[in-house]
């Protein structure tokens, strides 16, 4: 399994909507790699964002306009409208994150363990406050609680072990998996869906 995140994160393997998520990873990667900063060993985010500035415009990747009617709620780190009523948009400004690239890892980490709620990257949006992410979702509604243990022997059986309050870790593939509250991971039907995730890879995963 590590070989196949280790392809997928590196764009050697696809996976469900992955295919824009891994194009800007990858032109990050390669702007960082001809610039000062990866000698320095610093990421900062703001040559990160005119990166991705500039991928959005050679590429046609602007969202222009986000209908704010359509609001639904808003978290520390995204805002979500609702596109209909199968889909949701979410626009994330990745402050849960040291780096953009971070945030895109962490898109196709969820596509990958959570295919059912999969992140379709469909471009950039950016205003005066911030550069957004935006990504399209399913829409899901939940039919009951969902009880904290239930997740916890969900994630326990696909080998992540609990290491406080909501958060967890892969030992085997360096993968850590926080902030899994009952908002985050909605029951639909009696089945677990994990509707907002926040992975980490550590140095673990690349060995």
């Amino acid at each position: 399994m590590k070989h196949e995140l280790q392809h997928i994160i590196s764009g050697k393997s696809q996976v469900e909507h992955g295919a824009n998520i891994q194009a800007i990873a990858s032109y990050l990667k390669n702007g960082k790699r001809t610039g000062t900063l990866v000698e320095k060993g610093i990421h900062l985010k703001k040559q990160e964002e005119s990166l991705i500035e500039q991928f959005a415009s050679d590429n046609s990747f602007w969202i222009p306009d986000v209908n704010i009617k359509n609001f639904v709620s808003s978290g520390a780190e995204q805002l979500v409208y609702l596109q209909n009523e199968r889909k949701v948009l979410k626009l994330n400004d990745s402050i849960y994150y040291a780096s953009w690239v971070d945030y895109f890892h962490n898109l196709l980490l969820n596509n990958y363990f959570f295919p059912d709620t999969a992140y379709n990257l469909l471009g950039f949006y950016k205003n005066e406050k911030a550069l957004y992410a935006v990504v399209e979702q399913n829409f899901v509604v939940a039919t009951e609680k969902t009880e904290l243990i239930n997740v916890k022997i969900f994630l326990e059986n696909s080998g992540f072990v609990n290491k406080k309050s909501n958060d967890y870790f892969h030992p085997e593939l360096g993968i850590i998996l926080e902030d899994l509250h009952d908002e985050n991971v909605i029951t639909q039907d009696g089945i677990l869906k994990f509707i907002d995730t926040v992975f980490y890879l550590t140095e673990q995963f690349y060995k």
